[in-house]
């Protein structure tokens, strides 16, 4: 069996290029629609992604054991669509300068476990795609990401799930976005693995 590939801040730029360009030509269209089956609208939904994108990069920054950094970003009040995406932007790409600025050993609190940088890396591509899904479901466009992309974040965070079908099938279903044969939809209590593998 060979080495898992590890999951990267390049992996991670190219999980923000991917809904960029999947979302920025539907920017003139209404953001308040609902983001697929979440209780949130396009634009929130969008917000969120970009808080939880920066909020990663403060804990790999100051690595708190315990707790969260105590902030909270937003987009301004009247920012468009498409600022709110540069929003989210931003927000990726500022994470994956400062998991390439970390030390390897760092580790810094999750709920799901004291991660690592490349754990952070992975969980922010989760939080990419999955959001990035949700937002174009609202606004009725296709998400297609890079499948091997999708394989090594299932490697790192859902390491007992069997890849036996189109990892983004598998991620939707992992993160209970999607129905898979022959699998139970995991619910609203499905967790990823943050810490790292050996722990």
């Amino acid at each position: 069996m060979s080495a898992r590939e590890p999951v990267t801040a390049d992996d991670l730029e190219g999980a923000v290029s991917a809904v960029v360009s999947a979302l920025q030509p539907a920017v003139d269209r209404d953001w308040s629609v609902l983001a697929g089956a979440l209780e949130w609208g396009c634009r929130r939904t969008a917000e969120h992604l970009g808080d939880v994108l920066l909020s990663y990069a403060g804990q790999i920054a100051v690595q708190p054991q315990s707790r969260y950094v105590r902030f909270w970003a937003s987009a301004e009040a009247d920012a468009s669509p498409a600022e709110i995406l540069e929003f989210a932007e931003a927000a990726g790409r500022i994470l994956a300068a400062v998991i390439r600025c970390a030390r390897p050993d760092a580790r810094a609190f999750h709920p799901t476990g004291m991660a690592d940088p490349e754990g952070f890396a992975a969980m922010g591509c989760v939080e990419t795609l999955v959001h990035g899904y949700d937002i174009a479901g609202g606004l009725g466009i296709t998400l297609d990401p890079p499948r091997d992309l999708c394989r090594r974040v299932l490697q790192r965070l859902f390491p007992a799930t069997p890849i036996d079908a189109d990892p983004w099938e598998i991620l939707l279903w992992a993160t209970d976005r999607a129905d898979l044969p022959g699998r139970a939809r995991p619910g609203n209590t499905w967790r990823w693995h943050g810490a790292p593998l050996d722990m």
